[in-house]
């Protein structure tokens, strides 16, 4: 049966507000940027020309509203995301240090996005799209964690691919030690694998990333990508292992760097109409090369969605570096 949506994701669809300057007063200044992980992935997906659809809910506010409208301007289908006019929209505030890294506060008691019940899921899109993207911020809370798992398993039964990406925000969970017991329950579920580094370490018990990625790959994925920062990205197969090196460049705000390699690198394999089997190890790398071209662009400017480059502008740079 020919899927009829590329890529479908669920989970938190929020706003960052991200800190832009000082008032005259020295007051902070906070930009309000559309954002989400799963989001942010489909965002570069719809950029290089794949038909996406999100999963999610929203609150009936002026950010709920904001967030749906940016979503269709990106060409991301929201026929699944739901507004609910009994939670308010998920905040995070982000404050960026001097080398664009970040950290969180966020306004989640509950959020909106943590109220998506199974009752709420699109069970015909789940079952009529190539990959299915998850993270782990939709397994912190209830209903959310039971929507999850039952998506997941809707779309394996109808044979799509499974991607995952863990995404550890300590002040979400009760304990660290509940929030590595969840984020890894679900690994023997997924084919596709991305962690970033700090993470991989915190779900594996490990001391490097090459241990880290060969006990993950033990649990069950067949791929695993590891992000190094400015490193690039530690991939891995069962048959190989390589350290594909990242793009030098200046980063102003990291914010969905991560995402936007996972969503880079799932764009140019989709581009090989293979499954991972078939994949020559050179083409797998030229998907981390393009994940992290994606990444390179998008960390030079604020915000989630908003730094997400074109295909053009991936092309271009592409062009320029190599």
């Amino acid at each position: 049966m020919v899927k009829k949506v590329d890529i479908a994701a669920l989970g938190e669809l929020l706003i960052d507000f991200t800190e832009a300057g000082v008032s005259k007063s020295g007051m902070k200044l906070f930009e309000q940027n559309p954002g989400g992980a799963p989001a942010n992935l489909l965002t570069v997906a719809s950029h290089f020309g794949y038909k996406t659809s999100f999963i999610g809910k929203v609150g009936k506010d002026m950010h709920g509203e904001f967030l749906r409208r940016t979503l269709q301007k990106e060409g991301i289908g929201t026929d699944s995301l739901i507004v609910d006019d009994r939670f308010f929209t998920t905040l995070a505030f982000v404050g960026i240090d001097k080398n664009g890294e970040r950290n969180f506060s966020f306004s989640r008691k509950p959020g909106a996005d943590t109220q998506l019940s199974a009752a709420d899921l699109d069970r015909e899109l789940l079952q009529n799209c190539r990959i299915f993207h998850f993270g782990s911020l939709s397994l912190t809370d209830e209903p959310a964690k039971t929507a999850t798992l039952e998506a997941v398993q809707i779309a394996r039964r109808a044979g799509s691919l499974i991607s995952y990406d863990p995404n550890y925000r300590a002040t979400l969970w009760e304990n660290k030690e509940s929030a590595v017991e969840t984020m890894k329950s679900v690994i023997p579920l997924v084919d596709f694998m991305k962690v970033s580094d700090e993470e991989s370490l915190l779900l594996t018990n490990t001391s490097d990333y090459m241990s880290a990625a060969q006990s993950l790959l033990n649990n069950g994925p067949k791929l695993v990508a590891i992000t190094l920062g400015e490193d690039g990205v530690l991939i891995a197969t069962a048959d190989q292992k390589s350290v594909v090196p990242g793009f030098k460049i200046e980063a102003i705000d990291t914010t969905g760097a991560g995402d936007s390699f996972w969503g880079g690198f799932l764009s140019k394999y989709l581009s090989y109409g293979k499954s991972l089997e078939e994949l020559e190890w050179e083409e797998i790398y030229e998907c981390a090369v393009t994940g992290n071209a994606v990444a390179a662009l998008c960390v030079q400017k604020r915000g989630g969605i908003p730094a997400i480059p074109t295909k053009f502008e991936v092309a271009s740079f592409l062009n320029r570096k190599l």
